[in-house]
């Protein structure tokens, strides 16, 4: 097995690190299922938003692990907006969002080659000829950083996490005075919650039935579905207990399950072409992330997961709000 080298490291300084907006409230610790969505809003949004923060140091000396927290604190704040919407859509939050997903792609790049670089390796071991490979693998995955390292330390990073800040906590989403925005913000998290995972697990599912048949393109779309749907499981983990929690766990396991295969499938698809990209690197570097059956292998599992989760009864309201769960 070849000996990685040690990734390219710049170091932030003090005038680099971004901080959130003055919170001007104080919320609750925990989610409860009475609790009003504007309160819940913030609370899971503040806690993904401080997730990213705190791998931002992480991330600009190149630790893996690090880029990879810092992706998905950054993919759960932006499914808590997904999950609140209408509530959050105002006249900020298309900016808000772009800020966002520029961040996501300065991070994917070079988390794209992470996985490629750890793939060919474990593939091939110590052979020459991927020796020589991975030297230009390398070489892109340096200069990815170096970019990504530059933006994360730029006076825009500092600004998107102020903005971002800000908007949760006092964007014009929070002080509309229409009935429609008032009942948006008041309605209980249990019934939102109820609501929006019935909606996105209804149209997961339903997707999911023609996985075999979806090209590349879609069967990408149906793994942020899923990943969206896990996420926001996970982020209202407080709401379960009892019996509820290990509905949860079933539901999640099977989400889990269908992740990792249509993850990996999507590492393939994103390894492909990163291969066919680098000069040099040609047919052969690209055909180490073709192969049909390994492709046959992850959608079977796929879905089957999908399977075993429809026959899960969907969440319900008495899941989220069990009797001794008190309002907040």
């Amino acid at each position: 097995m070849r000996t990685r080298k040690s990734r390219p490291t710049t170091r932030s300084t003090p005038t680099t690190h971004a901080k959130p907006a003055t919170r001007r409230n104080a919320l609750p610790a925990r989610l409860s299922p009475g609790m009003a969505c504007d309160t819940a809003f913030r609370i899971i949004a503040r806690r993904h938003l401080d997730a990213v923060i705190a791998q931002h140091d992480g991330t600009c000396r190149g630790d893996p692990d690090a880029l990879h927290q810092i992706r998905i604190a950054l993919t759960h704040l932006r499914t808590a907006i997904r999950f609140f919407s209408p509530m959050v859509d105002d006249t900020l939050r298309p900016d808000v969002w772009a800020e966002l997903k520029w961040l996501n792609g300065q991070l994917g790049m070079v988390r794209d080659l992470d996985v490629a670089i750890e793939r060919i390796v474990a593939e091939s071991g110590a052979e020459l000829a991927v020796v020589a490979e991975l030297q230009r693998w390398d070489e892109k995955r340096g200069e990815s950083h170096r970019l990504l390292a530059r933006a994360l330390q730029s006076a825009r990073y500092r600004r998107l996490i102020e903005q971002t800040s800000t908007w949760i906590e006092s964007g014009p989403w929070s002080t509309r005075r229409s009935k429609e925005a008032i009942r948006l913000r008041r309605r209980t998290l249990a019934d939102h919650a109820t609501e929006r995972l019935t909606e996105w697990e209804t149209t997961l599912l339903r997707k999911a039935r023609k996985l075999k048949k979806l090209d590349v393109e879609k069967r990408h779309k149906l793994r942020l579905l899923n990943k969206r749907m896990t996420y926001s499981v996970e982020s209202l983990a407080d709401l379960f207990a009892d019996g509820a929690a290990i509905k949860q766990k079933s539901i999640l396991k099977q989400l889990r399950k269908a992740q990792r295969s249509l993850g990996q499938l999507n590492d393939d698809a994103r390894g492909q072409a990163l291969a066919a990209s680098l000069n040099g690197a040609g047919l052969e570097a690209s055909n180490r992330f073709l192969d049909r059956k390994r492709e046959k292998k992850l959608l079977r599992k796929a879905s089957k997961a999908y399977r075993k989760l429809d026959k899960t009864k969907p969440f319900g309201s008495s899941d989220l709000a069990p009797s001794s769960e008190p309002e907040a």
